[in-house]
């Protein structure tokens, strides 16, 4: 009883210190962000969301250094398909969110280019230093861009609002709850981790399940309750520009740190990190839609992120289903949604051009 009660126990209190910390973090950030007059954007793509991510960080670091690659790397890429799948699409299915232009036109086409950088950089079956500093120089050049971007507009724009309250009890809410995050994501998947160990789970697919969420429990908290308390800019900020330190901050970091660098199985090449840029290139449509990620659009997202599970589950347990499941996924379901996408897109797009003629 003993050996189950203490992961029973970090599952738990790893929930309570996420919901925690992320209403501290929401509140202290949207707070900060009227107080140095820059939009809640520009918070969500940085401050909240490298904040976020500081377990994905922490965690690959770890098992870079332990000799784990697949779930160093299994983190980040599972990490930002739990990103973008389920955390916008759950938030979305709570409140419809509201999309910000700058996503549209600079931060999602830079992830979705970040991601194919990715997967360039992989076909040697390595990441290695070099590779990680060409990753974290690209962190360094989109933090020069937003602030310059930032003084370029300092207004930001028209969501800025009036300060609120003292900036040192701001800015030590956001650490606080940065703190109850990290302490909470780490309870969380330590305990998660032991069970799927005990169940015989390969290494890869904890790190692109288990682990991948556990770190992005932060990201679905502070998303969930920035969508709840109407900072929607926070709310999906906070996921594309997590994303996007994932894949230059903690790969980059990564990469670097780790003694002979990571290894990469063919497996996360030919799947994993397809599926992880189609993911990224799925969003660009949908937030062209109207400018608001709608209730139908969150289920299509968060349907799409358990079929991706359910195919890891029948992948790693060899079951029958698998090939079934493969074959309708891939030349039905999939070119299904992105005609519907894509189509829906392109008539949002034809909608706003101005008519010619007298």
């Amino acid at each position: 009883m003993d050996v189950w009660l203490s992961p029973v126990l970090k599952i738990f209190f790893g929930l309570v210190s996420l919901i925690a910390g992320g209403e501290l973090l929401v509140r202290g950030a949207s707070r900060l962000a009227a107080a140095m007059k820059i939009s809640p954007l520009v918070i969500g793509l940085t401050v909240v969301a490298f904040g976020t991510s500081s377990p994905e960080l922490a965690v690959s670091v770890q098992s870079a250094w332990a000799g784990n690659a697949d779930i160093a790397l299994g983190n980040v890429v599972g990490s930002n398909i739990f990103n973008v799948l389920f955390i916008l699409g759950l938030s979305a299915l709570i409140v419809p969110l509201t999309v910000a232009h700058q996503l549209v036109r600079i931060d999602v086409p830079l992830m979705m280019a970040a991601s194919v950088l990715v997967l360039i950089l992989s076909l040697d079956h390595r990441f290695s230093r070099t590779d990680g500093m060409v990753l974290f120089f690209g962190l360094i050049a989109y933090l020069t861009f937003l602030i310059w971007q930032g003084r370029k507009d300092p207004a930001g724009n028209e969501q800025v609002q009036e300060p609120t309250g003292d900036w040192r009890r701001n800015i030590a809410l956001v650490l606080g709850g940065l703190f109850l995050l990290v302490v909470g994501s780490q309870w969380l998947v330590t305990g998660a981790v032991y069970f799927a160990r005990q169940m015989g789970v390969s290494e890869l697919v904890i790190g692109l399940t288990i682990v991948a969420a556990g770190t992005s429990m932060p990201e679905l908290v502070t998303s969930v309750i920035a969508a709840l308390r109407g900072e929607r800019d926070i709310a999906v900020g906070n996921v594309i520009g997590s994303n996007i330190f994932n894949l230059l901050g903690v790969l980059g970091v990564t990469s670097m740190v780790a003694p002979a660098g990571i290894g990469i199985s063919p497996a996360v090449t030919t799947f994993d990190i397809p599926i992880m840029i189609a993911v990224a290139f799925a969003c660009l449509p949908i937030f062209f839609t109207g400018g608001v990620i709608n209730r139908p659009e969150g289920a299509l997202l968060l349907g799409y992120y358990l079929a991706y599970t359910l195919y890891l589950i029948l992948s790693a347990g060899h079951h029958d289903a698998q090939a079934g499941f493969s074959a309708v996924m891939l030349y039905f379901a999939l070119p299904l949604t992105f005609f519907t996408i894509y189509l829906l897109a392109a008539r949002e797009l034809s909608g706003k051009r101005p008519v010619s003629g007298p």
